[in-house]
């Protein structure tokens, strides 16, 4: 496969007629899916995305309609996928490179790289398949693992970037738009503990930035490809330099209110009050899921009172504790 893509992609050259003709060979196809090693296939792959024309060198595996059989799916998937979803996934990918090289030099070798196999694979957000005990599980985790045999944690983290692309997609307007944050509900946090008005946004964001960490500048640039598009209608404005333009400023407006909000690192914040804290302000003699929930709240009133100290905190979980239990 190598000897069909890199030089083209690596070398920006139009691969010869004949050269595509031979390649799409139906035996060439069986020799990946059968002959050439998942480990070979992965490594292959992994030296295109992280080179300097990954587009190309994608896109060429798809017009050479070698896709499927570099990026084999589980045989049974849900729901099943559309025709041209080959097309849609370059698409993205070239959608997230243009967009990297306009925003510089704010990611690493491996956010740029996860960022871009999370582009990729956009359009299978949405799309899961079932283990032997009948789970249901993201097809992207077939594909990371499986298909190009890399690290788990490789496809861990293209889930998570997935994830967390879809919460700020949530939280975009109420930075655009402006829109009334008293009235702010996302679908991914039904339940929040009581917080000013004011410090909503910020918890919420806090929350997402907590679960994906370093990669949140990744997770951002994902969302601005989402919003307000439905998966798909990236083919008509992947070349749109004004439209590309626009994007770059929402994801720029996002990014500055975290940094204004003090996010930008906030997973490494250690909590107030640790677990034994907890079960003594609490009354409880073993921990277990309830001190995992005030763990939970405890995050959120801190996100929510940045300045707040161990004493506040402990008179504030004193107080909702004493609510709580009137209520019951």
């Amino acid at each position: 496969m190598r000897y069909f893509v890199v030089p083209g992609a690596r070398f920006c050259f139009e691969l010869d007629e004949e050269l595509k003709k031979a390649a799409s060979d139906e035996d060439v196809k069986a020799a990946i899916a059968e002959k050439i090693s998942r480990e070979r296939i992965g490594h292959e792959i992994d030296l295109m995305i992280s080179g300097n024309q990954p587009v190309k060198a994608i896109a060429y595996i798809s017009e050479l309609q070698l896709f499927w059989a570099v990026f084999a799916l589980p045989s049974e998937i849900e729901p099943s996928i559309s025709d041209g979803c080959d097309r849609l996934c370059v698409a993205y990918i070239d959608y997230a490179w243009r967009l990297l090289q306009m925003i510089g030099n704010s990611f690493t070798v491996d956010q740029q790289r996860l960022c871009l196999y999370a582009a990729l694979f956009v359009p299978f957000i949405e799309t899961i398949y079932r283990d032997r005990k009948g789970k249901k599980i993201p097809v992207v985790n077939h594909i990371i693992r499986d298909s190009l045999k890399l690290k788990a944690s490789d496809a861990e983290m293209v889930i998570s970037l997935h994830t967390a692309a879809q919460k700020f997609v949530s939280l975009i307007p109420f930075i655009t738009e402006k829109e009334h944050i008293q009235n702010m509900e996302v679908d991914w946090k039904k339940e929040t503990i009581e917080v000013p008005v004011a410090a909503k946004l910020r918890v919420l964001a806090g929350l997402v930035l907590r679960d994906i960490k370093e990669f949140w500048h990744a997770a951002l640039l994902l969302s601005i490809l989402l919003y307000p598009m439905k998966i798909g209608d990236v083919t008509n404005i992947s070349t749109d330099q004004s439209e590309l333009e626009k994007r770059i400023e929402v994801y720029k407006m996002f990014e500055d209110a975290i940094y204004k909000q003090g996010l930008e690192k906030v997973w490494e914040a250690k909590p107030l009050l640790n677990g034994k804290e907890i079960m003594s302000i609490l009354n409880l003699k073993t921990g277990g899921p309830l001190v995992k929930e005030w763990q939970q709240k405890l995050i959120e009133w801190q996100l929510a009172h940045p300045s707040g100290t161990a004493e506040e905190c402990t008179d504030w979980m004193r107080e909702a504790q004493s609510k709580r239990a009137r209520m019951e």
